[in-house]
């Protein structure tokens, strides 16, 4: 049988755990943004700190960036199978946008899990 100070061990390492995962996901947390231009639509990951870089956390951010700087280098982000076969939303190359070719900024979620970039 388990004792009670057993018990409130295991209780308190699992809490420690949880909190130490959840704080490594958010540090790692990647925001998505679907960029359309007049020929195609592709999906860009950008960390919570290039985001911030760019003076926001949101689609206008990126967007205004854009139109500022006149160019980016950003990664771009498509759907692969993980190592263990899972389909995941995964950096594929590191890609440059002009401005005048880009139209809107849109924020991009998926239901894949986002694996960060380099």
């Amino acid at each position: 049988m388990i004792s009670r100070c057993d018990l409130i061990k295991g209780a308190a390492v699992a809490l420690f755990t949880l909190s130490i995962q959840g704080a490594w996901a958010q540090e790692t947390k990647m925001n998505l943004f679907k960029i359309i231009t007049i020929k195609d639509e592709i999906v860009i990951g950008l960390s919570a700190e290039e985001l911030h870089g760019l003076g926001g956390n949101d689609a206008s951010a990126v967007a205004h960036a854009l139109a500022q700087k006149g160019d980016l280098t950003v990664w771009q982000y498509n759907v692969h199978r993980g190592p263990n076969g899972e389909l995941q939303q995964a950096p594929t190359a590191k890609i440059g946008l002009l401005a005048n070719a880009s139209l809107r900024v849109e924020p991009y979620t998926t239901p894949y899990k986002i694996v960060p970039h380099p």
